[in-house]
């Protein structure tokens, strides 16, 4: 009699849904406190486990290797709504397992296509200022590398390479890459290395209407230091 009564496995959508409440639920409980500290913490404990479901759908384990149609669904219904921003905004408020499987499943969804589009691309593309907050990140230094995993896996996309290159923030990584913690200044020359290489095209356009400062301050702040 217990078969009958199994509870149905829950789809890849039906997950990031009840991620995305849990996210929320983050969200308020950090801004209210007085929230019952022991519904807060069941609340936190789903959310590991939900994110650590996401993560096994997306990379498989041991035993069975990702299923595309699962990880599909899970990528559509991930970028419906703002999953991604409620995670970044929340990613402080996890535990340290929990940070680490939601950086994986923010860099995996990434590279996941869906009737052969990246989808995750079309959404930072709406959703740009999500990279503000993403290079902001290096300034937190227990997050730093959190973020600076999730910033080297969305500038995979050129068009959110090119708007960091665009914009004030590629200034920033001369300064990130000179700060006394170590993990976190070879993480920023990871990422700025990567953000220099990936997109050649895009890369020799920034150069051709940079040159002239960006050779200055990498002469004067990066060999000049080293």
């Amino acid at each position: 009699m217990k078969g009958l009564f199994k509870s149905k496995p829950r789809t890849p959508a039906e997950i990031v849904r009840q991620t995305r409440d849990l996210l929320r639920y983050a969200d308020r409980s950090a801004s209210f406190p007085d929230l019952r500290e022991s519904k807060r913490e069941e609340k936190l404990v789903e959310l590991t486990k939900s994110l650590r479901e996401l993560k096994l759908i997306l990379y498989g384990n041991s035993e069975a290797e990702p299923v595309a149609e699962a990880c599909a669904q899970l990528t559509q219904e991930f970028f419906k709504d703002d999953t991604l921003r409620r995670l970044l905004t929340s990613l402080p408020n996890l535990n340290l397992e929990a940070r680490k499987d939601a950086t994986q499943v923010v860099a995996n969804l990434q590279r996941q296509q869906v009737h052969s589009r990246l989808i995750a691309s079309d959404y930072l593309e709406s959703n740009i200022d999500l990279m503000d907050f993403l290079v902001e990140g290096f300034e937190n230094t227990d997050m730093a590398l959190h973020y600076g995993t999730m910033f080297r896996e969305c500038i995979r996309h050129q068009i959110v390479a090119k708007y960091v290159l665009d914009s004030q923030h590629v200034k920033k990584f001369f300064y990130y890459i000179q700060l006394p913690n170590f993990d976190i200044a070879a993480d920023a020359a990871a990422t700025f290395k990567e953000l220099l290489t990936r997109h050649k095209s895009t890369v020799a356009e920034f150069l051709i209407k940079n040159e002239d400062w960006f050779f200055a301050d990498y002469n004067s702040k990066l060999l000049e230091s080293s």
